[in-house]
């Protein structure tokens, strides 16, 4: 199902998902899709809807959604995010992420999105009491 991330990667990307929210109340998904041909833009959303939104006490979910073979990247951020994070951040980011995909480093560039994603979170979503992780750490597939 995913040729461009070894076992071992992906388990690593889980680790990195589990690290960034550990200093923040914000949730991140990575969903890598193989059966979209086209329209990733409206795949991503409808994974989105299902994954990620309003599913956080705070809307402030974030989705990195992949499609290796196509050779393109959503990321998608909750309402909450979207009301304190600058969109100029996740136009980095992409560029960033696309700039290592294009060099097959598919690993280095999600594992680094992720531990910045989960850096600009706790600026924004900082942790006060308890955090409990309300979304999944798992990466999904389709």
């Amino acid at each position: 199902m995913n040729n461009f991330l070894t076992d071992y990667q992906m388990a690593s990307l889980v680790e990195a998902i589990q690290t960034a929210e550990n200093h923040s109340t914000g949730e991140i998904r990575v969903h890598i899709d193989s059966t979209t041909e086209g329209h990733n833009a409206e795949i991503a959303f409808e994974v989105f809807k299902t994954l990620c939104k309003d599913k956080t006490e705070e809307q402030n979910a974030v989705l990195f959604h992949v499609n290796f073979e196509q050779q393109y990247l959503t990321i998608i951020g909750d309402e909450g995010i979207h009301k304190k994070v600058h969109q100029s951040f996740w136009d980095k980011m992409h560029d960033e992420i696309t700039t290592a995909f294009s060099k097959g480093k598919y690993h280095d560039g999600l594992k680094k999105a992720i531990m910045e994603t989960g850096i600009e979170l706790k600026n924004h979503f900082p942790i006060v009491g308890e955090n409990p992780n309300e979304l999944p750490n798992e990466i999904t597939f389709s």
